[in-house]
């Protein structure tokens, strides 16, 4: 695997050993079992509720947040090493709806009554979220989105559906684009409002995927009240915070490590033993496993790259670099799911039900290596779409480069 070196100060090397310490310690080998088994893009809830909570008590559950809020208060720089060393070593990926992203917004946004409130519970891991934002006939077209507010006296009346809600069966709290205002453009009249998962009239349907998760849902509002207070941002101004938002999703700047612990999980099949180990004398799969290789290397430096400008103040993070960086990672990642289907062989046409979703040992005649592949690639097709598609990024792109 292709290893580039990041230039690094005495005291941001130190902050990189402090780090590996810490998951040398706190990432068990029961941890790291259970994390490899996990097919979704995020970690269940049973298993991010336990790696939230050994961030929460080292102080690193919110390390892109504020001291005064009780983030890390990590520089850029910090922030790139933390998530590069939980990356390297395969940590759950914990879901976004709160920390990453409704927690800046609430930042940026809320109210100081919101901040006391949320942020807190948010941090801790009291408050679980989920995102309510693409419905049937809005996902990448947002600004098409029907779900409705009215206002009410003191309250906002929700009707509506959103679709593709990641862990709404977890959740205490969503946050939901809503239609408040059909004046003007489409964006004009859009809402952001924080709604309690058990207010009467919220009903959560699971969706369960080709892979066999249930990592999303459906989630119906019926007459649903909920208190103005909870209006984030100004009413019908819910596309500036939408838009905010999205930057926080789509842009990680640690993706080559997260690439490089999945392709580290191919090397783990194709080392093993069996009948149906050919990938590693297939001089075409090789091909295509030097060419990932080559793609993470060239993501990795544009990383370090970015990095380098940030810390000299050039240049932040913006749409475009966001849009570049989510299309390379998802590019790379379904390829590294094809090779592993492809490095199990013929157990991949093996209907082993549970056993190929990571839900349960695997049989005599099934070796471990086959357990999760299969599922890892149906659910990764998913990774082009979600967090806004790839023909949604390459219109950013194309508009950008254009001057439209």
């Amino acid at each position: 695997m292709i290893e580039l070196e990041l230039k690094l100060s005495a005291e941001d090397s130190a902050f990189r050993e402090e780090v590996r310490r810490f998951l040398a310690e706190k990432f068990t080998p029961e941890l790291r079992k259970e994390t490899e088994l996990q097919t979704g893009v995020f970690a269940d809830g049973s298993l991010a509720a336990q790696w939230h909570r050994i961030l929460f008590e080292r102080g690193w559950a919110a390390t892109g947040w504020p001291e005064e809020y009780g983030g890390a208060g990590f520089t850029a720089t910090q922030q790139y090493i933390f998530n590069d060393e939980c990356a390297r070593a395969g940590t759950p990926n914990l879901p976004v709806a709160g920390v990453r992203l409704c927690g800046p917004v609430l930042i940026e946004f809320g109210t100081q009554e919101q901040k006391d409130v949320f942020l807190p519970k948010i941090l801790s891991g009291e408050h679980v979220w989920c995102q309510g934002y693409s419905e049937p006939q809005a996902g990448s077209d947002l600004a098409a989105l029907e779900c409705k507010a009215e206002r009410d006296g003191d309250d906002f009346v929700v009707n509506g559906q959103k679709i593709w809600t990641t862990h709404a069966q977890f959740a205490q709290w969503i946050f939901v684009l809503v239609r408040t205002s059909r004046e003007g453009p489409r964006q004009a009249g859009i809402s952001f409002l924080l709604v309690p998962m058990d207010a009467p009239g919220v009903t959560v349907r699971p969706i369960l995927s080709m892979s066999g998760e249930h990592e999303v849902n459906e989630v119906f509002f019926d007459e649903v009240r909920v208190p103005a207070t909870n209006l984030v941002g100004d009413e019908n101004q819910g596309w500036k915070v939408a838009k905010f938002l999205l930057l926080n999703e789509r842009g990680s700047g640690s993706g080559a490590a997260y690439l490089k612990n999945a392709l580290g999980l191919l090397n783990k099949i194709i080392a093993a033993d069996g009948p149906f180990s050919v990938a590693a004398s297939d001089p075409a799969f090789a091909g295509r496993l030097a060419e990932v290789e080559i793609e993470i290397a060239a993501l990795e430096q544009s990383e370090h790259s970015l990095l380098e400008a940030i810390r000299r103040g050039e240049m932040a993070r913006g749409d475009t670099l966001a849009s570049v960086h989510k299309l390379h990672v998802s590019h790379i990642m379904q390829a590294i799911t094809e090779l592993e289907v492809d490095a199990i062989g013929a157990y991949a046409q093996i209907d082993q039900g549970p056993v190929l979703f990571g839900k349960a040992e695997a049989s005599a005649h099934v070796p471990p290596r086959a357990m999760t592949p299969v599922a890892h690639y149906l659910n990764m097709r998913a990774i082009t779409i979600f967090g806004g598609s790839s023909e949604i990024q390459r219109n950013i792109l194309t508009r950008t480069a254009l001057g439209i």
